[in-house]
């Protein structure tokens, strides 16, 4: 058995360790209640790795009453208290971080390097600083600012969270929903998606031996109309945060508002990725090359459109086609693997999709084709040629597709980068200062990169614009979505009869 092998016959043994149960309720694991099933398919050989019971709407009840029951004691804990418990949860998560990766891999087809060297280390370094971020809770100081009362603000917690996570990072989005939430003192009931639950569970448990009580992180796993509707619109559910497509984001924000809940959405984007005619050609190909192909391009932030400045644009085609032709695909398990399979054949399907049908209206110069494998595999796909209103340009694709564009001028450059519905992220390619500054100013998106894309850090807000949603994940910003803002004022006069009385009670 090589190493390969021995990676996948390890993450098999850890999903099956599950035995079937895919909820995590008050510390336990437990079966869904649906009376379906719901299977973890390996998308690099198309084998079921796992068969669990989905949850149905009595799951998420009991989820969101173990999370209710559990919050005032942990919202009534110390910042001290918490910080030490999510410093004991990022040990634990670094102490099993092979196995996080392992079925991280098994049940996206992530290549290990990247579940080993980016998913897993970042969810840890996420841990560890809202370990300490927890500790920074704090409103604005006391101030005098009527003359007769003194002013200050609290934080509190909001209370139950109910989130929703996608399957493109589940480990990363676990943490991005579960930390800041609880790090602010609320409990939350998570519901990961059907095709990936098994290192959201794995969080769970880990947070668990951590020390953090029972019921401060649940797990529901079902599926979106069923288990995610019902704890959207659950009654005990303070804020809903959720991360996916906008479409799903918008019927999200409908079931909300009915109970006027807070909410996060961090939905669709459709990332720019501006070169002008100064930058560096190789680092500006090597970094669309990274940028679009990042976890098959099943990321939100992914450079999808490239608008080249005319010197550069045929130099850069030729340049990112021949990277993209040097693009190993191949065993998520192999260390040598670049690029694996997408989630599952069906995403692959769509993906092959858009691009059949840009087949009618532009070029692709290299890719468009699914290799001859059992796996939901597509190759890196270079498309030129395409109109500015074009579906290939406009919709997010989430696949290893990108669309090379010239520009003229840099007033076109910046138009065409704001020309989607989308602003969630966006890079700009120069060595001029001036260009690069602004770049970051007339962007319109919640994070602009110069000189690189894709890299993020705890410290951090990530966010977007437009109809890729509002709120923040990560750094302290995000305390934002998960805390009330309280004005308490003392009167400091000791007075019966006060000035302003004089509106109710005249001259008496």
């Amino acid at each position: 058995m090589d190493h390969r092998d021995h990676g996948r016959e390890a993450a098999l043994a850890l999903a099956e360790g599950f035995g079937g149960q895919a909820q995590y309720i008050a510390g336990r694991l437990r079966s869904g209640s649906s009376g379906r099933s719901h299977p973890v398919v390996d998308p690099a050989t198309g084998e079921t790795v796992c068969t669990y019971e989905l949850a149905g709407a009595a799951d998420v009840d009991a989820a969101v009453t173990a999370a209710a029951e559990a919050l005032p004691g942990w919202a009534g804990a110390t910042p001290g208290e918490r910080s030490d418990a999510l410093h004991g949860f990022a040990a634990a998560l670094s102490e099993r971080a092979a196995d996080l990766a392992l079925a991280e891999s098994v049940q996206c087809g992530k290549p290990i390097r990247l579940s080993t060297e980016f998913d897993v280390p970042g969810t840890v370094d996420n841990t560890a600083f809202f370990a300490g971020a927890a500790r920074h809770l704090e409103g604005r100081a006391a101030g005098e600012y009527s003359g007769d009362h003194t002013s200050y603000v609290r934080r509190e917690p909001i209370g139950v969270v109910g989130s929703i996570a996608p399957w493109n990072y589940p480990l990363q989005m676990a943490a991005w929903k579960v930390l800041p939430a609880i790090a602010a003192g609320n409990t939350i009931v998570l519901k990961p998606a059907e095709l990936t639950p098994l290192t959201s569970l794995m969080f769970a448990q880990a947070a668990t031996d951590a020390g953090i009580p029972d019921g401060v992180v649940n797990i529901v796993t079902g599926a979106g109309r069923d288990a995610g509707e019902h704890l959207v619109g659950h009654p005990e559910v303070a804020m809903t945060s959720f991360t996916g497509s906008t479409a799903v984001g918008r019927r999200v924000a409908e079931l909300a508002t009915r109970t006027v809940k807070r909410l996060h959405l961090e939905l669709g984007g459709k990332a720019p990725f501006v070169v002008f005619d100064d930058a560096d050609l190789e680092a500006a190909a090597h970094g669309a090359v990274a940028g679009a192909l990042i976890n098959t391009g099943q990321d939100c932030t992914a450079a999808t459109r490239a608008y080249v400045q005319r010197p550069l644009y045929h130099a850069f085609v030729a340049a990112v086609a021949e990277l993209f032709e040097g693009v190993r695909l191949g065993d998520p398990f192999d260390p040598a693997t670049d690029l694996g399979p997408l989630v599952s054949h069906a995403q692959r399907d769509r993906v092959a999709g858009f691009v059949e049908r840009a087949r009618d209206y532009a070029t692709v110069v290299t890719g468009g084709a699914a290799p001859d494998s059992r796996g939901a595999f597509y190759r890196p796909t270079l498309i030129t040629g395409a109109p500015q209103d074009s579906e290939i340009v406009q919709a997010e694709i989430f696949g290893p597709v990108l669309v090379v564009l010239p520009f003229d001028g840099d007033d076109e450059g910046l138009r065409l980068a704001n020309d989607t519905p989308y602003g969630l992220a966006a890079s700009a390619w120069t060595r001029d200062v001036f260009r690069a500054h602004r770049a970051t100013r007339e962007i319109k998106a919640g994070c602009v990169w110069v000189n690189d894309h894709i890299p993020i850090i705890s410290e951090m807000p990530h966010g977007g614009y437009k109809s890729s949603g509002f709120g923040k994940d990560m750094s302290a910003y995000s305390f934002e979505e998960y805390t009330q803002v309280k004005h308490v004022m003392f009167d400091n006069t000791a007075v019966a009869r006060k000035d302003w009385h004089r509106t109710i009670f005249g001259d008496r």
